[in-house]
């Protein structure tokens, strides 16, 4: 059992690497298996069709970007708007670990519109819960007058967006900030303490 797991794991990490650098139009199961180290029948034991190997590999990256979200919001003992801090940085660190992903995924939905439907799907069944308990509270704590009210939707889309974007734009954005590759962390800690400030600024009732 544990080398089937490990045989899996092996085939699901070879996966993530070539559709990342090749779109999964372009990415071949042969070159998976070889990648991989195993034969290309046994990486289709273990998923059949290059679809399911391509859902498997994102529904993965969705649950350990839901598990850094949970893991900052769910703590009552600590303000709300300091969790929201976390929950901004973790999101920022998770891309700073998976930058080719924000380009993938729009590149995936510009040339197969259908992968929306299915990307909405597996991020809403696995964040929805967090949705409704987020609301709850800025509910409570726009109603004490302590933070801007809005829905909790558009602030996970407004966080996301922030964060996104640099990763879209990365290559881009270090020409034009001449930024050389030593210096690209300190670009994207500076980027990631200005999103956190942006988003508590627009809570701040204030402003």
């Amino acid at each position: 059992m544990k080398e089937d797991k490990n045989t899996e794991n092996k085939i699901l990490a070879a996966a993530e690497q070539e559709f990342l650098n090749k779109g999964f139009a372009a990415t071949k199961t042969t070159e998976i298996a070889s990648k991989a180290g195993v034969t290309h029948a046994m990486l289709n034991y273990y998923f059949r069709t290059k679809e399911n190997l391509f859902n498997k590999v994102f529904e993965q990256k969705v649950h350990i970007l839901a598990q850094s979200v949970r893991n900052c919001f769910h703590n009552p003992d600590i303000p709300f708007l300091e969790r929201l801090s976390s929950g901004i940085e973790a999101h920022f660190d998770f891309l700073v670990q998976n930058p080719s992903l924000p380009r993938f995924v729009i590149n995936e939905i510009v040339s197969n519109p259908q992968r929306l439907t299915v990307f909405k799907e597996k991020i809403i069944s696995v964040l929805s819960a967090e949705f409704i308990s987020i609301q709850k509270e800025i509910d409570s704590l726009s109603e004490k007058g302590e933070i801007r009210s809005i829905k909790a939707q558009d602030l996970i889309i407004s966080i996301v967006s922030l964060n996104v974007f640099i990763f879209t734009v990365l290559p881009l954005a270090s020409i034009l900030t001449d930024q050389q590759n030593q210096n690209i962390e300190k670009m994207l800690s500076s980027r990631k303490a200005e999103n956190v400030k942006t988003i508590l600024a627009r809570l701040n009732p204030k402003q």
